[in-house]
């Protein structure tokens, strides 16, 4: 997936003591609220408490994680767009809220581009394949060849119209030719669990969503949508199993609101990109699954231009419809 980064994190993390030394005094003195608009232990917000936990002991304020799931991140990103600009709340926010949500609806309260400012691209969700235990999908070519003998009739679940997991399954569908039906839920987790539970049979989730479920044997991970397979998941790439070419993976990204100071987007910035050199951090993010980022202002809004622009020319080739 195209990501516009032009700057390495090394390189950016050569700049942090000057960047840090230009900050405003006094900034935070009090808790960071960081609205996530998605459910709790979804990928964003799993990887938004190991950040925040890092950026917190740096900063020496705690950050609050208010989780406000709800039509698809739309309810809580309006309350992002809504919040004072003046640090002390933030988004933690995916790419279904950054560019796939602006190209599903044309009367959204909030434009991305005018009413939040870029803070970081932190980290990109790695996805994966999941089915119940007792489905008889043990790889993506399974769950192909059988949509094709019953079109129409296996449900997939999601976190709601427009979520990267009915982006992600629509664009497999499209590829592979097949006919699926969509179950939308209130959230990732819920359409996970929804999974493991055997209300439907399969899903594209992020990785850190399903890590723990997967782990602990409640539901199979069939197939990563990653170039490679990775070496923390047992699992094939849905690509070299089933759908060659395919791949998906989704953003986990940091944001202001419009109007925030310049000075306090620029701590933010250095102290995400501080948080990611951890080695305890990497660690963590990388075993939910996730491939460490770092961009700067400019660059996470270079991305999210390109990335609108991909996703008008994909949905519409798909067919991806907000209802």
């Amino acid at each position: 997936m195209p990501l516009a980064i032009r700057a390495a994190l090394a390189l950016a993390l050569a700049a942090l003591p000057f960047t840090v030394a230009a900050q405003p005094a006094g900034y935070p003195s009090k808790p960071i609220r960081m609205i996530i608009p998605l459910a709790a232990a979804s990928a964003v917000d799993n990887a938004a408490r190991i950040v925040t936990q890092k950026m917190s002991a740096n900063m020496g304020q705690p950050f609050v994680i208010d989780n406000l799931p709800g039509a698809a991140g739309l309810i809580g990103t309006a309350q992002v767009a809504r919040a004072a600009p003046d640090g002390y709340t933030i988004g933690g926010f995916n790419d279904s809220i950054m560019t796939m949500l602006p190209n599903m609806h044309s009367n959204l309260s909030w434009d991305i581009l005018r009413d939040f400012e870029p803070v970081s691209l932190v980290a990109t969700i790695e996805w994966g394949l999941v089915a119940n235990n007792k489905a008889p999908y043990r790889s993506a070519a399974d769950l192909i060849a059988a949509a094709k003998a019953k079109p129409g009739e296996i449900n997939y679940g999601s976190g709601g119209n427009g979520s990267p997991q009915h982006v992600a399954m629509a664009l497999f569908a499209s590829s592979a030719g097949i006919r699926l039906t969509h179950v939308p839920y209130k959230g990732a987790t819920q359409a996970a669990l929804g999974v493991a539970a055997g209300d439907v049979p399969v899903a594209f989730q992020g990785l850190a969503t399903v890590a723990g479920l997967a782990r602990g044997g409640q539901l199979r991970l069939i197939g990563v949508a990653t170039p490679a397979p990775l070496p923390e998941f047992d699992a094939p790439t849905v690509a070299s199993s089933g759908l060659p070419g395919f791949q998906f993976s989704s953003w986990f990204t940091i944001v202001a609101p419009a109007g925030t100071p310049k000075p306090i987007v620029a701590r933010l910035n250095a102290e995400i990109l501080k948080a990611l050199a951890d080695p305890e951090v990497r660690a963590q993010l990388k075993n939910q699954g996730l491939t460490i980022r770092g961009s700067s202002p400019d660059e996470l809004a270079a991305a999210t231009r390109e990335q609108l622009a991909r996703y008008a020319k994909l949905f519409k080739e798909a067919g991806i419809k907000a209802d």
